[in-house]
C-alpha cells in the first residue's frame, strides 16, 4: 500500500512536476506476466523516475548500503526502500552475485516486473559501461523477456554527489522486448551469457545514444578514484610554491 501511496500521491506527482519526463515506448512493457526491465544507470533519481511512469509495480535489486546507513537518515532511507518493496543485495564477497540472482528469480517467479541495472553501479561520467552477466542468467533461467530502457537527462539533473536534483528535461525510453528463448537451457554457458548480455547492452545503447566503454564501470571508477587520490597525495607532498 505504501508503494502506491508514494507513486500516486506523494512522490510520483512531485517527480513528474520536477522532471516533466517524456515517455516513449511504454507499450513495450507487458501488461501482465514476468519480465525484466534492464536500463542504464545515471542517477540516484533513476530508482524513482522509472517506477513513477510504469503502470505496473516494479521491484529493483537495491544495493545493501541503502539499508544499513547510520543515524536517523540511514533508518529513514532503509524504511523508505523497504516500504517501496525494494530488495537489498550485498554486492561484496563471492556469493554476492548468486544472492542477487536468487532474489531476482524470486520476483520473477511471482509474475512480477524486475528492474535491474546490468552495469552494476551508477555511471560516474555519463557513459555506458559493459554489462554484467547476471541479467542474462535470470532471463534464461526464468524464461522471460528483457525490455531495454534508457534514462536520458537524469545525469545532468542529478549527477553523482548532487543531493538536490536540478530542473532538467528527462526522457525515459523503452525498447521492444528481447526474446532469448533460443538459448533455453544454456544458462551455464559463459559464451552464451556474454552474448545475451552484450545484446541487451547494445539495445540500451541504441536507445540512449551514450558513448560506450567496453569495461566494467566499477573498475574504471576505482581507477579514476585512485588517480585522483594519487594527485592529491602528490599535491600534499610537493605543494606548489608561490612565484614571488
Amino acid at each position: 500500500m505504501f508503494y502506491y501511496l508514494l507513486k500516486y500521491v506523494v512522490l510520483g506527482p512531485l517527480l513528474r512536476l520536477l522532471f516533466r519526463p517524456r515517455i516513449e515506448g511504454l507499450e513495450h512493457v507487458p501488461a501482465s506476466g514476468a519480465a525484466i526491465i534492464a536500463g542504464n544507470h545515471l542517477s540516484f533519481s533513476d530508482h524513482f523516475l522509472m517506477p513513477a511512469v510504469l503502470r505496473r509495480r516494479i521491484t529493483f535489486l537495491a544495493k545493501a548500503e541503502y539499508f544499513t546507513g547510520p543515524g536517523i537518515k540511514g533508518r529513514l532511507t532503509a524504511a523508505f526502500f523497504r516500504s517501496a518493496g525494494q530488495i537489498p543485495v550485498d554486492r561484496s564477497g563471492k556469493e554476492a552475485g548468486q544472492a542477487a540472482i536468487r532474489e531476482g528469480l524470486g520476483v520473477l517467479s511471482k509474475d512480477e516486473l524486475l528492474g535491474i541495472y546490468p552495469e552494476g553501479t551508477r555511471s560516474h561520467d555519463g557513459r555506458l559501461y559493459k554489462g554484467k552477466v547476471g541479467v542474462a542468467v535470470m532471463a534464461l533461467k526464468a524464461g522471460v523477456p528483457v525490455i531495454p530502457c534508457a534514462m536520458i537527462g537524469t545525469f545532468e539533473a542529478q549527477p553523482p554527489g548532487k543531493v538536490i536534483p536540478a530542473f532538467h528535461p528527462v526522457v525515459i525510453r523503452f525498447g521492444e522486448p528481447l526474446d532469448f528463448s533460443r538459448y533455453a537451457g544454456m544458462e551455464n554457458e559463459k559464451a552464451v551469457l556474454r552474448a545475451v548480455t552484450d545484446e541487451i547492452m547494445y539495445a540500451i545503447l541504441t536507445l540512449s545514444e551514450q558513448e560506450y566503454v567496453d569495461r566494467y564501470a566499477a573498475v574504471v571508477k576505482a581507477e579514476a578514484e585512485a588517480e585522483a587520490e594519487a594527485a592529491r597525495e602528490k599535491a600534499r607532498r610537493f605543494p606548489r610554491l608561490p612565484l614571488s
